[in-house]
C-alpha cells in the first residue's frame, strides 16, 4: 500500500507548527486566515482545518471575535501537558516493552548520546523526541502515539520559548535509568522512571522588556 498523500490542511498545519515551535510565530500572535490562504495557494477551508489541527496539538487557540492565535502558556498548562504525557507514555511503554529488542534499545541509547552532544536546542529536541519515539512506537497503538506526538509538539513549544537564543548542554541521566530498567526486564520500574522524567517541570529566569525577572516554565524531557 502506498503512503497516504498529505492533505493541504495537514501541510499547512505542519508548516505552521514548525514556525510556532521554533518561535518564528510568537505566543499570542494572530494567525490570519486570508494571509495564510494566499501564502499556501489554498481556499479558506483547509486553512480552517489546519487551525483545528493546531488547536488539537495545543499550539493555537481560538477566541470569539478575536480569531485564532498562537497559544500562550502558563505553569498550569505546562503541568497539564506533563501529566498527560506521563500517563500516556507510561501506558505506551508497558505495551511496547514485550517488543523491545536489543537493537531498538541500542537505537534509543544512540539518540540519548546524540542529545548529550547537541550543540543547540533544536538538535537536542530532535534527539530527545527520537529517544521517546524509539522506545514507545513498538506499542503498535497508532492513536495513542498520535496523541503523544501532539503532546511532544506542545512540549517543544515550551522548550524552544526558553532556550531558543541560548543552550546549556546536559547529560540525560533519566534516559539512561529508563534503558537500564528495560534491559533488566523491569518494565514497571522503567515506566515509573519515564513518568517521573516527563513530570519534571523546571523553570528558567527570563528578563522581560521592563527588566523585571519572571519565570518561564518548561519541561526538560
Amino acid at each position: 500500500m502506498s503512503p497516504r498523500k498529505e492533505t493541504v490542511a495537514a501541510r499547512i498545519a505542519r508548516v505552521l507548527s514548525q514556525r510556532i515551535i521554533s518561535g518564528d510565530l510568537a505566543a499570542g500572535e494572530r494567525l490570519r486566515q486570508d494571509h495564510l490562504a494566499e501564502e499556501f495557494g489554498a481556499s479558506h477551508v483547509p486553512v480552517r482545518e489546519a487551525f483545528r489541527l493546531l488547536e488539537a496539538q495545543g499550539l493555537a487557540e481560538s477566541e470569539p471575535r478575536r480569531g485564532v492565535r498562537v497559544a500562550s502558556f502558563s505553569q498550569e498548562r505546562v503541568r497539564e501537558v506533563a501529566e498527560m504525557r506521563a500517563a500516556l507514555e507510561a501506558l505506551a511503554l508497558r505495551e511496547a516493552a514485550p517488543h523491545l529488542t536489543s537493537a531498538i534499545l541500542a537505537e534509543a541509547e544512540a539518540a540519548t548520546l546524540a542529545g548529550d552532544k547537541a550543540a543547540d536546542v533544536v538538535a537536542w529536541e530532535d534527539a530527545n523526541r527520537r529517544f521517546h519515539r524509539t522506545i514507545l512506537a513498538p506499542c503498535k497503538m497508532p492513536r495513542l502515539m498520535a496523541a503523544i506526538d501532539d503532546l511532544h509538539a506542545a512540549s517543544a513549544h515550551f522548550l524552544f520559548s526558553a532556550w531558543r537564543s541560548e543552550w546549556e548542554p546536559r547529560t540525560d541521566r533519566d534516559h539512561r535509568t529508563i534503558l537500564h530498567h528495560l534491559r533488566r526486564g523491569e518494565v514497571d520500574a522503567a515506566a515509573e522512571a519515564l513518568a517521573r522524567h516527563v513530570r519534571r517541570v523546571s523553570h528558567k529566569p527570563v528578563e522581560s522588556s521592563g527588566r523585571q525577572t519572571s519565570s518561564l516554565f518548561l519541561m526538560p524531557g
